[in-house]
């Protein structure tokens, strides 16, 4: 049950819902600085929840993309004219209460870097707030499930139009087969162009001939009852792997409620017909998505220590390009806070100003530097918008001067206010042995992780933090003086602290962190920065307040050397990764390397997309995309000891064998041009297989349908499905990236699936999709394969087994015929004599077949007894009654066998199926014991109960061997028993069949 998790989860999501007032639209006043133009208008947003719209007075509209919608901003976080005559245009001095409230800004962004503003002033302070509220809830309203290619939620029209440039003719005539105008210079009428007439254009556009194909497998009239459709949806879009207990198949009642919201036509409905339309449309919709919507939302326990979480983190998060050279953002904060980050970081240095201010940014480079309090202050503002889950700011503080240090501490305390947690909680005190908190009870808590100082704040150490004049302070160098010094650096400090062995001062050493004075140590508890050294010394340890960072390559070195001590070390303590000082390019490694080790906070440069990135998005886009994902089990329990690089299974973790066959392509791309797929998996190195499926290019350049339809890549064993993700990406035929999908294999759906494409920003590409066969089911060893199918259908398996035996009375007489003739002769050589009239022959035979030479008179007088002995045939023995007797017990003795083994298995089940119920039923009403505790009680008797069916059927097939076993041996010395029953002999030719039974057999 890999996938299955104990209960039914109670979903949470929930479709955009678009307000009256928003719908009806009301009156602002849009502006831009940069113009100095100000626009009365009224702004809209339409009642899907699809697009932001505004009119002008000329009746103009223009519109945006919800999707594209990152934050809507009211109050303090606006942006406000400051330019004299653009105040002067708004009549600013004029309005009525505070300007902020009645500010609108909407925020937009292709990426997290390039961000743009749309800046409103509402008539009253009532309809900003609305404004804000209703936007911000349809913000990516499409994203939570877009695997669907004709989904009216993606209505896409631009592709449509882009398609006129690349193979016009193909548009025109699916215009022509709707009935719309296609003619240069003709319009259509929007009342004309009605959702149905929109899909009717997209099937013409994009005839599917593989669909048809696979509608025929369940029927072969065009068309499919409800027990047919019933019969499809359980047997090949149900996915195995769940408890048929807490998810059960579906009926053919519930199957004709489904078929409903698709099916057109109720009157065939009503008489239990499904048409190909409406299994087309059932197969393109939400509903059979290829991740199930549980998973989207924020399923997973949240109750557990902070340590038992992979937790979405940023690396140098204020950078916008290189490490070395380019700008530092504040709106860096703000957008990978509400892109789900939960860990950023904050390097932070003494201000030059005569203000003294503490600025942030990469030491000792040309970038540029931004205030300290703005971006405390973007923080504040979005910290939870996205999450309420708890964020920490990595500090790597530079600043030596007590004065500012200060500054910040107070910053922190003022700014966050409630939302900075200051004391440990009264349940985790900072003591070993003690679990860390965890992020159900730091909802809506910023910690702060910085140097913790243990010693009176005027111990020598502090004497350093002086008041430095600005000409000995951080003055930039050149990158050329520098470089060759980060990675030597960052092999050697990186388990200090955060340095990343990037901060170089003038002569060539590491500049460190300065000391923490009181003010901002009083700032951290369970997030203490610690030098690591070793993991055995922080097991003895045991305080799990105490973290430490490793650059990419002293982790690998761990990892390496000692793969499972690292495991061990994060199941209590917290561990974060970041990129080498090396990456200038702002590179990143690849973070499943780490999660596999289940180290938490893997850091990277959230500003270059990379396939590193974007592996993290998906990571993190699923449980809500709360920031927060739950290891596996076996990477928290202490009882469990986990190897990163093992190639078995691993104990109490099932295994999966998935199968994935790449179908076809619906609009993949506008262009003109030949496409092909790529299929990988990411995951333990034994899981990993980049490119292990690349399908051909497209025929004739057709990247709107094209075909594929190849044999399946077939991965046999995912050790741990829970950390392994299937990607899968279309190329165009020069190796052009168009769109991928990365997927979890734990949640993947199998069956039929559109995957609807993303591209490399982890954006919907609203109609590029490619269609799939996915097989998914728990991996069985080619040993146990007869065994486990058994147990998995035991009627049918017993069936087989009678089967088997009508057939083996028939092959076994060939077989024993085959055997008899290669090894021994079915009747005495010395009988064929007569007919041979060549004795000297017969004896050179008796001779090879193994026969001993009796003594010379009794040769002589078995030759004289035997000489008039007629030869008997060996079908003719087969034909007597006394053999077919035989034959008839051995059928009806096996049957015997398999009808006890079947009512035995029978019962076993049915004991099984009750106690099963039972216990589930005594848990769901026992209010004692948490749910985890109830889970790992119907875990463990599952568990028992395969073991006993496992056994019986072991013990079952061995028993019903042996019996074969002894049948065969029968048959192959029971035609020489009949010749002898047959013929009458004398005593002495008696006496001399016995003796050639017993020197053959």
């Amino acid at each position: 049950m890999a996938s299955a998790q104990p209960g039914v989860h109670a979903l949470k999501l929930q479709p955009p819902s678009v307000s009256l007032t928003l719908r009806n639209g009301s009156n602002f006043i849009k502006w831009d600085e940069d113009l100095s133009t100000v626009n009365p208008v009224t702004l809209h947003v339409d009642p899907h929840g699809f697009y932001l719209y505004w009119t002008d007075q000329n009746k103009e509209t223009e519109l945006l993309d919800l999707t594209l919608v990152k934050d809507v901003r009211t109050g303090r976080s606006t942006k406000t004219p400051k330019e004299a005559k653009l105040r002067e245009l708004l009549d600013i001095g004029n309005l009525v209460g505070r300007l902020e409230n009645r500010m609108v800004t909407v925020v937009t962004a292709s990426d997290l870097v390039n961000v743009n503003q749309l800046n409103f002033i509402a008539s009253q302070e009532d309809e900003a707030k609305v404004m804000n509220s209703g936007t911000s809830d349809d913000d990516d309203c499409d994203d939570d499930d877009d695997d669907d290619d004709d989904d009216d939620d993606d209505d896409d029209d631009g592709v449509i139009v882009r398609l006129f440039s690349s193979d016009r003719k193909r548009v025109e005539n699916a215009l022509e087969n709707c009935k719309l105008p296609y003619s240069r210079g003709d319009s259509i009428k929007l009342e004309d162009f009605t959702l149905e007439i929109y899909k009717s254009f997209l099937d013409s556009l994009c005839p599917r001939p593989e669909l048809g194909n696979i509608f025929k497998l369940g029927g072969d009239d065009g068309s499919l009852s409800v027990d047919q459709m019933t019969e499809f949806i359980n047997n090949k879009q149900r996915d195995p792997r769940l408890n048929e207990i807490l998810y059960p198949p579906l009926r053919p009642a519930q199957t004709n409620t489904v078929m409903e919201r698709y099916q057109h036509d109720q009157a065939q409905l009503k008489q239990g017909v499904v048409t190909l339309q409406a299994f087309s449309s059932y197969l393109s919709s939400d509903e059979n998505g290829v991740i199930p919507p549980e998973k989207l939302d924020q399923s997973e326990d949240m109750s557990f220590p902070l340590s038992h979480y992979f937790i979405n983190s940023s690396h140098n998060t204020y950078l916008t390009a290189g490490q070395l050279a380019g700008s530092s953002s504040v709106e860096m904060y703000r957008q990978v806070l509400l892109a789900g980050c939960r860990c950023v970081e904050l390097d932070v240095w003494k201000g030059r100003t005569a203000e003294e201010e503490p600025v942030i940014t990469h030491g000792f480079t040309m970038t540029s530097e931004i205030p300290f309090k703005e971006v405390i202050e973007a923080i504040a503002e979005c910290a939870f918008k996205t999450s309420p889950f708890p964020v920490i700011l990595s500090f790597e503080n530079h600043v030596d001067s007590l004065k500012q240090q200060a500054k910040m501490a107070e910053y922190c305390r003022s700014i966050f206010g409630d939302a900075l947690l200051i004391d440990p909680l009264d349940k985790y005190p900072l003591e070993s042995g003690v679990p860390l908190p965890s992020p159900q009870e730091l909802m809506g808590k910023i910690l702060i992780k910085n140097k913790k100082s243990h010693k009176p704040s005027n111990n020598t150490d502090t004497k350093r933090l002086t008041d430095q004049p600005a000409s000995q302070s951080n003055e930039p160098v050149s990158p050329s003086n520098n470089t060759g010094e980060i990675e030597a650096e960052s092999e050697e400090d990186d388990d200090d602290d955060d340095d990343d062995g990037k901060k170089v001062s003038g002569d060539g050493s590491a500049e460190r962190e300065a000391v923490a004075t009181e003010e901002m140590s009083t700032l951290v508890n369970y997030v203490q920065p610690t030098k690591f050294n070793s993991f055995e010394a922080s097991k003895k340890a045991a305080r799990c307040y105490h973290m430490s960072s490793f650059v990419e390559t002293k982790a690998l070195e761990h990892l390496t050397k000692s793969p499972v001590e690292f495991v061990e070390y994060n199941k209590s303590q917290l561990s974060r990764i970041y990129p080498k000082g090396t990456r200038v390019d702002s590179s990143n490694f690849m973070p499943q390397l780490f999660w596999n080790a289940g180290c938490q906070l893997v850091a990277l440069n959230y500003q270059t997309i990379d396939l590193s990135t974007q592996l993290n998005l998906f990571m993190f886009e699923y449980n809500g995309r709360g920031g927060y994902r739950l290891k596996p089990e076996f990477m928290r329990r202490p009882d469990k000891h986990f190897d990163p690089f093992t190639e078995n299974t691993v104990d109490g973790i099932v295994a999966n064998t998935l199968s994935v066959k790449v179908i076809s392509g619906q609009f993949v791309t506008e262009r003109r041009v030949g496409v092909y797929v790529e299929v990988e998996m990411f995951g333990l190195p034994a899981d990993t297989r980049r490119k292990a499926l690349k399908t051909k290019t497209s025929q004739n350049n057709n990247a709107i349908n094209p075909v594929w339809d190849e044999e399946p890549i077939v991965f046999k064993k995912v050790i741990l499905p829970t950390l392994a993700s299937l990607r899968i990406a279309a190329f165009e035929e020069g190796g052009k990236f168009i769109g991928h999908r990365i997927i979890p294999v734990s949640a993947i759906r199998p069956g039929y699936r559109y995957i609807g494409l993303r591209n490399e920003k982890n954006q919907s590409l609203i109609l590029p999709a490619v269609f799939v066969n996915i097989v998914v089911k728990d991996y069985v060893p080619d040993t146990f394969a007869d065994v486990i199918e058994a147990l998995s259908n035991p009627i049918r398996y017993v069936n087989l087994l009678e089967q088997r035996s009508k057939q083996l009375a028939a092959l076994t007489l060939d077989d024993v015929e085959e055997d008899t003739q290669a090894e021994v002769s079915p009747v005495p050589a010395y009988l064929l004599s007569k007919k041979q009239n060549n004795p000297t022959a017969a004896n050179q035979q008796a001779a090879t077949t193994g026969t001993a030479k009796p003594a010379a008179k009794t040769e002589d007088l078995v030759q004289s007894v035997l000489i008039d002995v007629p030869a008997c045939a060996m079908e003719s023995l087969q034909q007597s009654k006394v053999y077919q007797k035989e034959q008839r017990r051995q059928f009806k003795e096996l049957k015997e066998l398999v009808r006890r083994h079947q009512k035995k298995t029978s019962e076993l089940l049915r004991e099984i199926n009750n106690k099963y119920k039972k216990t589930a039923q005594q848990c769901s009403k026992s209010s004692s014991g948490s749910d985890s505790e109830k889970d790992e009680r119907l875990q463990q008797l599952r568990d028992e109960q395969q073991q006993q069916l496992l056994a019986l059927r072991q013990e079952q097939y061995y028993s019903q061997k042996y019996l074969q076993r002894e049948h065969i041996k029968m048959v192959k010395v029971k035609p020489n028993q009949v010749l002898l029953e047959e013929l009458t002999l004398t005593p002495v030719s008696k006496n001399f069949g016995s003796l050639c039974l017993d020197e053959r057999f």
